[in-house]
């Protein structure tokens, strides 16, 4: 891939807290697949869902709806336990992301230690990899990380963007610096690089400048500014600042 002339940036959409929305009441109201079109209609490049454990947002039933609902691509996010992966094997999305969970967080708190947990994550990998399954690690923006996903056989990695969303003064430089280096270090060793977590219409084109990124994931910030804008508004209002630097 030329960074001269970097192909256009994918955005891939995370539509948990349309569910999360509608889970509060019960019911069916808001509807993640309705959401799902709506985000294809607006520019999106894929659909995203993270099927918890405590099934908090997304529920079992939502996975075939939304893959129904649009010709999008899916990106499951998962867990790296046995019960997820009999759940990714019976739907085959297009692309399963194997994130850290922990059953008090709120969010997604920190990258997946994909160099400490070699022997758990390589079997997952495999199978999900037999399955024709696109796997993608999340990590922290660490030499070691990538390594371990290249060890895995993992041809994508995803970057938790956290750290340098909620970085302020020089931190936002320093941050900024790991994650070009690593986008560069995994391209470089044919792993394709995308990122996501905290990003906004403020922090966003920094990121989506970086040449060898191939995808950003954003969920929350655009469900968030979909109750002011609306859904569609908010996905084109991304879409267009990701448009500017690339």
């Amino acid at each position: 891939m030329s960074v001269l002339n970097p192909p256009r940036l994918r955005l891939g959409v995370n539509i948990d807290h349309v569910a999360t929305i509608r889970n509060a009441r019960g019911g069916e109201h808001p509807d993640p697949a309705r959401a799902a079109q709506i985000v294809a209609r607006a520019g999106g490049d894929g659909i995203t869902v993270h099927l918890r454990e405590d099934r908090r947002h997304i529920r079992d039933e939502d996975l075939h709806r939304v893959a129904d609902a649009t010709g999008l691509p899916i990106n499951l996010e998962m867990a790296a336990t046995d019960e997820m992966l009999e759940i990714a094997l019976r739907h085959r999305p297009h692309a399963a992301c194997i994130v850290p969970e922990r059953r008090e967080e709120r969010t997604t708190e920190g990258g997946l230690d994909a160099a400490g947990q070699h022997n758990r994550l390589a079997p997952i990998v495999a199978r999900l990899s037999d399955a024709g399954i696109r796997v993608s690690l999340f990590i922290a923006p660490e030499p070691r990380q990538i390594e371990a996903a290249m060890k895995l056989g993992a041809p994508v990695v995803e970057f938790h963007t956290g750290e340098y969303a909620h970085a302020t003064g020089e931190q936002v430089a320093y941050e900024m610096r790991r994650i070009v280096d690593m986008a560069a270090l995994a391209a470089k060793n044919g792993i394709e690089p995308h990122a996501g977590h905290g990003l906004t219409y403020e922090n966003v084109q920094p990121i989506a400048a970086i040449p060898q990124l191939a995808e950003l994931n954003i969920g929350h910030y655009l469900i968030g500014e979909a109750i002011f804008i609306g859904l569609e508004a908010s996905v084109k209002k991304m879409r267009a600042l990701m448009d500017e630097v690339r």
